[in-house]
């Protein structure tokens, strides 16, 4: 059976590697990034680059999109109308992480054309893109869902989580752990050090028991080693807050740790100029916080 031809729109940290593993998979990919110049390496991996999002996504089969927030995917899909050049039949699995409200309306608009829509945003950062270890949480039609899983098993582990905007809720659910997660890893990891222990040792101690976590092990690393190059971007993880509060709203829901953890990122990111770095980077602000 011949294998569709996909094209990703948005080559940035996750987007590339994204696209690498789809080239592992043997797949023909088409790709357009808005700075072309991020695009342009995956040439060597033997994808085909364009300098339009309207002109990579003709005759492709599956469209991906990997773009910073829904104001980003209604632009390239409707403004720059990417949309308008699909073919009928076409899929476009939106991997970005947007509100609900805007998938399920991207959806419709989608639908209205002849098309077909997956919202399927992903966690894992940049190593879990580079090690095609993802976790895609879809919604979606179940049958889209099973046609598309192929495609999506070469970037990660999918599940069907529910209608259109599922997947955004499910993405929401997740930030709204790794963001509280986060603070409370800085928060413990500044009381070891301060107290006079090794934070190192104490994450080495802490694994396997009921305090281990990914986020203990691989951020608390580099809350320790100060290595904050981003692998997911503090201000991404602000707008990702921003957006589950916002949920919340509509949900007639308080959520305080992710209130207060939305103050704690927004004076990182508006304050601090931390925005650029990685989200373990809450320790800066943490530490900033403590005259540290």
């Amino acid at each position: 059976m011949t294998k569709p031809v996909i094209a990703l729109l948005g080559t940035g940290y996750m987007g590339a590697p994204m696209a690498r593993n789809l080239l592992k998979g043997g797949y023909v990919l088409k790709v357009w990034n808005r700075s072309l110049d991020k695009a342009e390496p995956l040439a060597q991996d033997g994808a085909e680059v364009f300098g339009k999002a309207k002109s990579a996504v003709q005759d492709a089969d599956i469209v991906i999109t990997m773009l910073t927030d829904g104001a980003a995917v209604e632009e390239v899909l409707f403004t720059y109308d990417a949309a308008g050049m699909l073919k009928t039949g076409a899929m476009v699995i939106d991997m970005s992480s947007i509100k609900p409200a805007q998938a399920r309306e991207h959806a419709a608009k989608l639908e209205a054309m002849g098309h077909k829509h997956l919202d399927a945003p992903v966690s894992g950062g940049t190593k879990g893109a580079e090690d095609g270890t993802l976790a895609i949480m879809v919604g979606g039609d179940k049958g889209d869902f099973e046609a598309a899983k192929p495609v999506l098993a070469c970037m990660g582990r999918a599940v069907h989580v529910g209608p259109h905007g599922a997947g955004q809720l499910a993405k929401l659910a997740n930030q709204a752990i790794v963001g509280t997660t986060i603070g409370v890893v800085a928060e413990a990891l500044l009381l070891a050090k301060q107290g006079g222990a090794d934070p190192d040792a104490i994450r080495d101690a802490l694994k396997g028991g009921f305090a281990d976590s990914i986020i203990l092990q691989q951020h608390g690393g580099r809350m320790t080693s100060g290595n904050f190059e981003p692998g997911a971007l503090s201000k991404i993880q602000l707008k990702d807050l921003n957006n589950i509060l916002e949920e919340a709203g509509h949900l007639d829901l308080t959520l305080p740790l992710a209130e207060h953890m939305q103050a704690r990122y927004s004076r990182l990111v508006d304050e601090l100029e931390g925005g650029g770095k990685d989200h373990s980077g809450i320790y800066l602000e943490l530490k900033d916080r403590n005259g540290l």
